[in-house]
């Protein structure tokens, strides 16, 4: 990774919690939800996409994105303050992410510089951190810098999780529309993420449940460890918390995989609505708080 950045952290030691032990008050966080994927059956993915509710309920909208290498994905979008998610379809990704089952999930920093902090904690667990830069094309054929990110794992079955860091360049082009920064080394999701979500239901994700494979879950633990993420491992699960969003990963065969539930918190309480979406099911209410089911 060629960072052209300057290091304005402290570099802190590995976190490694396991259990329900308590995080070393000397440990910061370096990473935080930033959102999850999943790909579904066509079905689905297309009664996401023609959904008048989905519209109102969050920040909406199907995109389809050319990066780095070429390639292109069709997601659709709901995006909260500092969260969100996205549902693909059959096809709509290359290769064997655009399968039903696949699953990914994206963890990010705050401050710029990050993710070298975190590189450094990985190294020095043992691990062998990857390094890729992710670009944008906003249609004029000159692909932006998005965002820098590590991974663990070269090939992964179902299941993939990576840390990502906004790029400056990314941030300070005026077609990304994101909001001025609110401090030096400003990455924050926040940041990116517009304030559509006011006005509508969607505030953000506060939960989520993946299942992934035995050998997607062993490549992930590092990653969420030396992120600052307190672990409770249990047999055949591991619950991810600390940072606003609670991850759950539960042990499954390879065809049983996939993205199972998301949660959400609520601008403002409502009665109990169920929308059916495909095969899923979207139970908002009573309260402020929203269910998704796949």
């Amino acid at each position: 990774m060629k960072i052209r950045r300057v290091m304005c952290v402290v570099l802190a030691g590995l976190l490694v919690v396991s259990g329900a032990g308590p995080v070393s008050a000397g440990e910061r966080q370096l990473l935080f939800y930033n959102h999850v994927w999943g790909t579904s059956d066509r079905f689905t993915a297309d009664a996401v996409e023609r959904s008048a509710y989905l519209r109102d309920f969050a920040d909406f909208e199907v995109r389809t994105t050319k990066g780095a290498d070429g390639k292109v994905w069709t997601g659709r979008y709901l995006r909260g303050r500092e969260t969100y998610l996205e549902v693909f379809g059959r096809g709509d990704v290359p290769g064997k992410d655009g399968e039903p089952g696949a699953v990914g999930l994206g963890l990010s920093t705050e401050r710029d510089g990050d993710v070298e902090a975190l590189e450094v904690r990985l190294r020095e667990a043992g691990a062998e951190p990857i390094d890729f830069t992710q670009t944008r094309d906003f249609g004029d054929g000159k692909p932006v810098p998005w965002f820098d990110s590590v991974y663990l794992a070269q090939e992964y079955q179902r299941f993939g999780a990576w840390a990502m860091e906004y790029r400056q360049e990314y941030l300070d082009d005026p077609r990304s529309r994101v909001e001025p920064a609110r401090f030096p080394g400003d990455v924050t999701r926040e940041r990116y993420l517009p304030d559509v979500y006011r006005d509508k239901l969607m505030r953000d994700v506060t939960s989520i449940r993946l299942a992934v494979t035995e050998r997607d879950l062993a490549d992930t633990v590092p990653l969420l460890r030396a992120g600052g993420f307190a672990l409770q491992v249990r047999p055949e699960s591991v619950v991810a918390t600390r940072g606003g969003t609670t991850m759950r990963f539960d042990e499954v065969p390879s065809g049983r995989t996939g993205l199972k539930r998301v949660d959400f918190e609520l601008n403002r309480a409502v009665a109990r609505h169920v929308e059916e979406l495909g095969t899923s099911t979207l139970v908002v209410g009573p309260g402020k708080r929203a269910v998704w089911t796949f």
